[in-house]
């Protein structure tokens, strides 16, 4: 009878071992990203998801133009000035002016008047502001640039924040990165959401499979936002943390009560 009860205690214990195991392996399978890339062989495929980034309502474009005649050329430039009129404070609280794309997805440009923009590339709308400025310049040079291209990233991240954007492509993985990448408690399934055209789009992405790459959502637009969702072990960490306190609280509370009864 006693064998038989230190059997059985070993083979409970070997049992909760084997399925403490069992759950470590499941709960970690959830955390790698790209689980279906061969993580052996190189893999090479075209990139066909990529579209350049089109201007919309409320971009605001900085232009810099230039010609033979620099001083002809000054009055299509004022929109690089600061808001403030100091040019050497570049502080997030004096920002470049730069042409603001109204509703209807025009600029107004001196001289020129309305130009429509919305739904062009930066590259057209240099072709087509070039040709217009021949009329008043000798060998016009444009370059473009959106000023307030920026992405948020917030939830179970390191770093959730709204961060700026230099260039005109930034994709999912570089946003998350700017981040400092999901905690280990994050959801590997995050949302995307993005305003477009009067539409507000929920897209949820799929960071367990290398076709997130595919996606045409992959490359993000302007004022794109991510968010991350933190799975059930964080609030069961926070909530633990939380009951300790009350309980805590509560034995105080409870010791005081007693203290106070005995020494009235």
């Amino acid at each position: 009878m006693f064998i038989q009860k230190i059997i059985r205690k070993r083979i409970n214990f070997y049992a909760f071992i084997l399925l403490w195991i069992i759950c470590s392996c499941s709960t970690y399978r959830k955390i790698p990203y790209f689980h279906d890339l061969d993580k052996i062989n190189p893999t090479i495929e075209q990139i066909e998801n990529y579209s350049p980034l089109t201007i919309q309502p409320e971009d605001i474009l900085g232009i810099n133009v230039s010609s033979l005649n620099p001083e002809a050329s000054a009055i299509f430039n004022y929109n690089l000035n600061r808001v403030n009129g100091n040019n050497f404070d570049n502080s997030a609280d004096n920002p470049v002016v730069g042409y603001l794309v109204d509703q209807q997805g025009n600029i107004e440009i001196p001289l020129i008047g309305s130009m429509k923009v919305a739904g062009l590339t930066t590259a057209e709308i240099r072709n087509n502001l070039k040709n217009l400025l021949l009329t008043y310049l000798s060998e016009p040079v444009v370059n473009i640039r959106i000023l307030n291209f920026k992405i948020s990233v917030f939830g179970d991240v390191l770093k959730p924040g709204v961060y700026d954007v230099q260039n005109e492509r930034i994709t999912i993985a570089e946003a998350l990165s700017l981040a400092g990448d999901l905690q280990i408690t994050a959801v590997r399934q995050i949302m995307l959401v993005r305003e477009f055209e009067g539409k507000r789009e929920y897209i949820p992405v799929d960071l367990t499979s290398k076709k997130m790459f595919e996606s045409p959502y992959y490359y993000l637009k302007n004022n794109d936002v991510l968010y991350v969702q933190p799975d059930k072990t964080k609030f069961a960490t926070v909530d633990r943390g939380y009951r300790n306190a009350t309980i805590l609280l509560s034995a105080m509370s409870v010791v005081a009560i007693i203290f106070s009864t005995l020494y009235r």
